[in-house]
């Protein structure tokens, strides 16, 4: 049987490969929902959303508050963690739920990635949207207790609702989000690449790091334009619970946004960076032959 053959780096010859992709998740399988790890994977996903939502949004209430001049001191401006700490608490949380969940479910937490990943078969079409399923009710849920924790600010401070900033566009929104997506989504096909696992299986936080890191950037970037959707569970979570007119005023560009770009990595990712090696392999030897 012949050896699956990768170029190598440099666009030189082509070698054997030294890691092996998983086949592709079925589309449907009736099978997968019989297993105890599919509904322990589940359980985990909402578990993990409730605690990003829980942390970041009451981290932003938080902030809103210090930095509020009619409630606290006259430097007011400069108290609280500022845009930069609200951007580490997001991005800090993705770091640690996706290394304790990685294993479990594979620490989607964000039904734009679990999107992303069904795109590409990586997952199965069940597994797909009980995930995403979860993921909603757990960040409605950790939302909820932010409010049920912080009741004299929540509703003061807009809830952590994504919205859309006065001066850009709805195109300007949907775009960012588009754009933020595709930087978190394209980070985690190339962190949780089998090629690179295989090769750096001695570092066992290299995954949720870059990853986390991705996730504070795009937040630094896309705050003061739409608050930061990049995950519709996130968005849902903070509109339902806070349920005021502006939280749904463009809600959308919270889901189509994200999808549009999670999407697009899926695409990038698997054919054009991890075109068939197979296929380029068995070309190269027939040419050769």
């Amino acid at each position: 049987m012949a050896k699956d053959l990768e170029a190598a780096p440099g666009g030189g010859d082509y070698a054997p490969k030294d890691y092996s992709d998983p086949p592709p998740a079925p589309l449907f399988d009736a099978e997968e929902l019989t297993k105890w790890s599919l509904y322990r994977a589940v359980i985990a996903e909402f578990v993990a959303t409730l605690l990003f939502l829980y942390i970041t949004v009451a981290t932003v209430i938080g902030y809103k508050h210090q930095s509020d001049p009619t409630a606290t001191a006259a430097d007011a401006a400069c108290s609280g963690v500022g845009i930069l700490g609200i951007a580490w608490a997001f991005g800090g949380m993705i770091f640690v739920l996706v290394y304790c969940t990685a294993g479990v479910s594979g620490g989607h937490i964000n039904p734009a990635v679990t999107f992303g990943l069904f795109l590409a078969r990586k997952v199965s079409l069940v597994r797909a949207v009980l995930y995403i399923v979860a993921q909603c009710l757990g960040a409605i849920c950790g939302v909820g207790l932010v409010k049920g924790f912080q009741s004299a600010f929540y509703v003061r401070y807009g809830g952590g609702a994504n919205e859309l900033s006065s001066g850009y566009t709805k195109g300007t929104g949907l775009a960012a989000e588009i754009i933020g997506t595709f930087v978190l989504v394209y980070t985690v096909f190339s962190a949780t690449d089998p090629k690179r696992s295989a090769r750096d299986s001695h570092v066992p936080v290299l995954a949720p790091l870059p990853i986390g890191f991705a996730v504070f950037m795009v937040h630094l970037a896309t705050i003061p334009i739409t608050g930061t959707g990049i995950n519709p569970a996130r968005s849902l979570g903070a509109a339902v619970i806070y349920n005021n007119e502006k939280a749904w005023d463009d809600h959308w560009i919270f889901w189509v946004g994200p999808f549009i770009g999670a999407a697009i990595a899926a695409a990038y990712h698997q054919y054009v960076l991890r075109a068939s090696a197979t296929k380029l392999g068995s070309s190269a030897s027939l040419n050769r032959g």
